[in-house]
């Protein structure tokens, strides 16, 4: 199993980006995707959820409104928009794949990585 994080740079404050995440060696649409983001010196935090169907989406409160979880499962693919970015939003970003229940938030609770991606906002 691969999971190819992408869409990751630098960019200013209210500014956009678009996160990748290209899965490959699982039955994708079988898995509940997530995203989660490490910022230095925290711990792994959960951002944004979609169901297998792609018909549920949870956000974190900290990124409602702003950032927009889609996955294409013809591409076995999950995206992340991202919009209005703030300093306080620099981080790694992940994409995980679990078999988990849709309430499954915490990262044990997901089966597969990707690599990571470097998100970094300026004031």
């Amino acid at each position: 199993v691969q999971l190819q994080a992408s869409g990751g740079g630098l960019v200013q404050s209210g500014g956009s980006l678009r996160l990748s995440c290209a899965a490959s060696g699982l039955t994708f649409s079988r898995y509940l995707m997530a995203w989660f983001r490490q910022a230095p010196g925290k711990e792994r935090e959960f951002v944004a959820k979609i169901s297998q169907r792609n018909n549920m989406l949870e956000y974190s409160e900290s990124v409602k409104g702003r950032f927009t979880i889609s996955r294409d499962n013809a591409k076995n693919t999950v995206h992340l928009q991202m919009n209005s970015l703030k300093p306080g939003d620099t981080a790694v970003y992940f994409c995980a794949a679990g078999e988990g229940n849709w309430y499954s938030k915490r990262p044990e609770q997901y089966d597969y990585w990707g690599q990571g991606t470097l998100v970094t906002v300026s004031s």
